[in-house]
């Protein structure tokens, strides 16, 4: 399968009735229209990919960097620009430079890989950010039922100095980060309104920018589905 993608924008959830009476959570998409700002290939780059671009800017908000990268593909600056790797320089045949690229692109495709930032959550405990149960309530614990508890064990590994293990669960900022959800079914694609509506929820807040692709890897049963078995 010739990988695909498009940048999109978080429009909200809603429901979605199936033709049994069935009805599902979707999360509608605002999905293109994109232009194409640059194709890389092994030649020139070292490797094969495409650059797209989403969303218009005011070129008073803009710089001039941006603007003159975007006026080479006869764009206006935009918002959002991302890539989508590609295998080899023939997959980048098929694109050329101020190529438009819709919803339509993701036709045929029944799952999606959807990526974004999460919402933030600010500052959190470690019963909240990481799911600790908290010490106990008896036995003398006094005003620390919400601690982490110890955090020094193993800070004196040979070769690590004394001090804390990188990596260890505490508290800190919590959200903000950079999440995929794999294998989202595709309910439905609008190519006149430029919607994609698949099942489920999808990172971020509404109004959030997505980048939507197809999937890297499927489960067996909906490999089955993909190609048609």
């Amino acid at each position: 399968m010739t990988a695909a993608a498009i940048l999109g924008k978080k429009i909200g959830m809603s429901r979605w009735f199936m033709a049994d009476g069935t009805n599902i959570p979707v999360t509608v998409i605002e999905a293109g229209p994109c232009v194409v700002t640059q194709v890389k290939t092994a030649a020139t780059d070292g490797y094969a990919a495409v650059q797209l671009a989403f969303d218009d800017a005011k070129a008073r908000t803009s710089k001039q960097p941006v603007m003159g990268h975007d006026a080479k593909a006869g764009s206006d600056p935009k918002r959002l620009h991302r890539e989508l790797r590609l295998d080899t320089d023939k997959d980048a045949e098929g694109f050329t430079l101020g190529q438009s690229v819709t919803v339509s692109a993701l036709e045929g495709i029944k799952f999606v890989d959807v990526t974004g930032t999460s919402k933030g959550k600010g500052f959190q405990g470690t019963m909240v950010r990481w799911n600790f149960k908290g010490l106990c309530a008896s036995h003398g614990t006094e005003r620390k039922h919400r601690s982490p508890g110890s955090i020094g064990g193993g800070g004196a590994d040979r070769g690590r100095g004394p001090k804390i293990k990188k990596g260890k669960k505490m508290s800190g900022h919590m959200g903000d980060e950079r999440v995929t959800v794999r294998s989202l079914d595709v309910v439905s694609i609008d190519a006149e309104k430029n919607l994609l509506v698949v099942k489920g929820a999808v990172p971020g807040a509404s109004n959030g920018y997505l980048f939507i692709r197809t999937p890297t890897r499927l489960y067996k049963r909906k490999a089955r589905i993909q190609a048609g078995k």
